[in-house]
């Protein structure tokens, strides 16, 4: 029996993956995606910037959904998320 590979015409789910850039001098040490991320992902880190603020640094990458939340609230546009879907299932 053929069983089909699009039902009611939707696409196999996918998977988003990918990484979380920070541009460490940019940050001014907010820490509103640390404070506002519902994975808790990031952590202030113990270093400083060059304008002597602590940035953000990924505590756990897996935990991340990739929702782009940390990008949009960040007021100095100092972190990033680069994403890629990976297709699941038979080919």
């Amino acid at each position: 029996m053929k069983y089909w590979d699009n039902p009611f015409g939707k696409e196999k789910p996918r998977l988003v993956q990918g990484e979380i850039i920070i541009v460490k001098d940019r940050c001014k040490g907010c820490s509103f995606c640390v404070e506002f991320c519902p994975n808790d992902v990031l952590e202030l880190s113990t270093e400083f910037n060059i304008k002597g603020y602590h940035p953000p640094q990924v505590v756990d990458i897996n935990r991340c959904a990739f929702d782009g939340l940390c990008e949009r609230i960040c007021p100095d546009s100092a972190i990033f998320i680069v994403r890629q879907e990976v297709k699941l299932g038979k080919k």
